[in-house]
């Protein structure tokens, strides 16, 4: 006989009736689907890269010709100004890059989408957000992929002035023609124009690898004539005028933003969480960036001071046979670079027109596309061969306005409805980094034509 004391249940197995869980599964949908949705399992076999090879991918893209445009920005600013602005630009630059992304994988979990770039991101979150932004969702589409072609553009346009100057400055050292930097722009034709023909990438994979040790090379000659014998520090300015920030920050968002390859990036880990949170992959690079550029940018302006160039090769003796093979590399890699980042802005005209052709033409269509943007970008440089001038403008416009304002945008439109913080602290913040970004992309672009008027 079993005992019971007072207020005590007999306790009963659980009995696990297959039929009803089968009608509970049915109208509640499956197990998985109860769970919550984890986008980084979602994502193709493809995705494969660790998180050692994704901060390997972003110190790639980050450490382009900008690091050679860093002592130019010190130019601007001085050396203590230059020093601190590098620290406050890369913070703010490393801020927005993990907004957009920490708003891209939350987006990604809400809507049940493996991975979005950085247009979808933008399209999606005016599609979810409040009522009355909804409909601007097309708008800020096109805004943030055509921001990142004229970006792309920018930069083509700067790498062909590279080139020009790099190759001028050999020729003349050799006795060759005497010729301006705009025909030695309008000669780049004869090498961009087939490589730029090449429509798959993979032909220029093995390229863009020597690519990446010519480039290390080059760096490593430039930072060794700034350290061979510097002028003491009480020899160049420590800070300057207010009317050179402009130029700074214009100059430092050029070299620094890599806001436009995050999210393929980001997209392509396996364990896209540790992109983020500390150390991270975002913070381990732009920690690294924020340092090379800011002993780069002191060590070019303490050694060349008024006379430095936008890129710091430029600088390099003429008479000596390892600064002229520094030049000569340096013009090979943005060649190289040049055929690479040229996909951005195809890509994004492509898209927009490829459904009006024939199917049929589509292969003649792209490289007509193709042609008239390298002679676009190369008439450009040609019309305007002001090297600084192009960094200033591409920062100033489009990296104010796909690196900073953006960014600021989509989180606070993401967190409306959700939590703007304490005391709306998002939005705050948030609105100081536009307001910081319209001031940047306003006195920079009006400095640079100031500029470029001064000099027709």
């Amino acid at each position: 006989m079993e005992k019971f004391t007072l207020g005590q249940e007999k306790m009963r197995p659980a009995v696990v009736d297959p039929y009803s869980s089968k009608i509970e599964l049915a109208c509640n949908g499956s197990r998985e689907d109860l769970d919550p949705y984890e986008p980084a399992k979602h994502r193709p076999v493809e995705t494969s890269t660790s998180s050692l090879g994704a901060l390997a991918h972003l110190l790639k893209a980050s450490l382009g010709s900008g690091v050679l445009a860093m002592p130019l920005a010190f130019k601007n600013a001085g050396l203590l100004v230059g020093s601190i602005g590098t620290i406050v630009i890369g913070f703010i630059c490393a801020h927005t890059i993990h907004i957009l992304v920490k708003t891209s994988q939350q987006l990604c979990a809400e809507v049940k989408k493996p991975c979005l770039g950085y247009a979808d991101t933008c399209d999606l979150v005016f599609q979810n957000g409040p009522k009355s932004v909804r409909r601007l969702a097309p708008f800020v589409r096109e805004l943030a992929d055509w921001a990142l072609a004229v970006t792309h553009i920018g930069a083509c346009c700067v790498y062909i002035v590279v080139v020009a100057e790099s190759f001028k400055q050999v020729s003349d050292y050799y006795g060759g023609p005497s010729w301006s930097v705009t025909i030695y722009c309008g000669l780049t034709l004869v090498i961009l124009l087939p490589l730029t023909q090449i429509t798959k990438l993979k032909y220029l994979v093995p390229f863009s690898a020597l690519a990446n040790f010519v480039w290390l090379a080059s760096i490593c000659i430039s930072v060794y004539y700034c350290l061979r014998d510097p002028p003491p520090v009480s020899s160049r300015s420590l800070a300057t005028s207010i009317s050179g920030i402009p130029s700074f920050i214009s100059t430092s968002l050029f070299a620094m933003e890599g806001i436009g390859v995050v999210m393929p990036i980001e997209n392509e880990m396996i364990k896209p969480h540790k992109f983020l949170g500390c150390p991270g992959v975002l913070n381990t690079a732009m920690t690294a960036v924020v340092a090379l550029y800011g002993f780069v940018g002191f060590s070019g302006y303490l050694s060349f001071g008024e006379d430095v160039r936008g890129s710091l090769t430029l600088n390099l003796p003429r008479d000596e046979i390892l600064a002229q093979a520094a030049k000569l590399l340096v013009a090979c890699v943005m060649i190289l670079s040049y055929a690479l980042i040229f996909y951005v802005p195809v890509d994004v005209a492509w898209r927009r027109i490829s459904d009006r052709i024939p199917s049929s033409s589509h292969r003649w269509a792209l490289a007509l596309l193709r042609f008239i943007g390298c002679l676009l970008t190369v008439g450009l440089a040609s019309a305007i061969p002001k090297l600084e001038l192009f960094m200033e403008l591409v920062g100033a416009i489009c990296l104010s306005v796909m690196g900073l304002t953006l960014p600021a945008v989509i989180e606070t439109v993401w967190k409306w409805d959700k939590d703007l913080g304490r005391y709306n602290v998002v939005l705050i913040k948030n609105l100081i980094i536009v307001i910081f970004s319209l001031i940047a992309m306003v006195s920079g672009v009006t400095f640079a034509i100031m500029t470029l008027l001064e000099n027709l």
